[in-house]
């Protein structure tokens, strides 16, 4: 993979701007180029909100992305507006608990996650970013394992017991994400 495209889409307030910017610096620590765009709309906090972001070997031609490898949608809106978009052969990463449709694309790879379930159990109902984070590289491999994990100790870890719970989900989700693209392959 030389370069990977992946757009967030939610409300925000549901940690779509922070998913993004882990992801870019996980990226950066890997000395890989990489672009964020961010993208709200008027209200901020509880308005739609998307970001971009592009991971690359190599230099970034454009950091307008129309068709991103990969979407990852955290409510019903940003499912119906985002959902199309995906590059085929793509992969769509859809937040299941907040999201009861499903993708009739069979052009790409879909991965229902249920992510405010996951953040929940785990003790921190705000980490569903976190979860679907996770699975996003646990699907993509967009960036090493390890990066993230480092990423996330530098700049979520002033509060020990968050720290601890976006860990364990990073975790989670990243399994959910190696296992279901296991399964797939052997489709």
């Amino acid at each position: 993979m030389s370069q990977y495209e992946v757009t967030f889409a939610g409300f925000g307030g549901q940690g779509i701007m922070t998913a993004g910017q882990l992801l870019s610096y996980a990226g950066i620590a890997e000395d890989k180029q990489v672009v964020w765009i961010p993208s709200y709309g008027p209200e901020m906090r509880g308005g739609t909100a998307y970001c971009t972001v592009v991971v690359s070997k190599t230099r970034i031609g454009s950091p307008i992305i129309s068709n991103p490898r990969c979407i990852c949608v955290f409510n019903r809106p940003s499912f119906d507006k985002f959902e199309p978009m995906v590059k085929a052969g793509g992969l769509l990463i859809v937040n299941s608990s907040l999201i009861n449709s499903t993708s009739d694309r069979e052009d790409i790879r879909t991965l229902y996650v249920p992510a405010n379930e996951m953040a929940i159990k785990a003790g921190n109902p705000k980490s569903s970013n976190i979860v679907v984070l996770g699975a996003l590289i646990g699907a993509s491999e967009v960036v090493k394992y390890d990066s993230i994990e480092k990423t996330i100790e530098k700049k979520l870890g002033h509060k020990k017991e968050a720290l601890e719970s976006n860990l364990k989900v990073l975790k989670q989700g990243y399994e959910l994400g190696r296992k279901a693209m296991k399964k797939k392959a052997k489709v």
